[in-house]
């Protein structure tokens, strides 16, 4: 994707399998408990760069990740994880 390009909220999270399905990530996006670069959001339709910095609640404690690329299809797991860089040191990758 070109420079500045950008990709809705619930469609990356769930893109990047973030989110089981675009509803879940919708909810995510809509319960304000998810940020941008420090921003509260509560839309699910707020842009997401590649650069940006998300923190958000997760199934096993807070999450911070970094946009690395807008994936252009929800593909497999391992390219889905390969659009984004995990910052928060946990057990994320045990659980999976």
């Amino acid at each position: 994707m070109p420079d500045g390009a950008a990709m809705r909220l619930d469609r990356f999270l769930w893109f990047a399998r973030l989110a089981k399905t675009r509803s879940a990530a919708q909810a995510i996006a809509a319960s304000s408990r998810l940020r941008i670069d420090g921003r509260p959001i509560d839309r699910a339709h707020v842009p997401v760069r590649i650069g940006n910095v998300l923190t958000f609640l997760g199934p096993g404690g807070v999450r911070v990740i970094r946009v690395e690329a807008l994936p252009p299809r929800r593909g497999p797991a391992p390219e889905a994880r390969s659009c984004y860089t995990e910052l928060t040191e946990s057990s994320f990758e045990n659980a999976r």
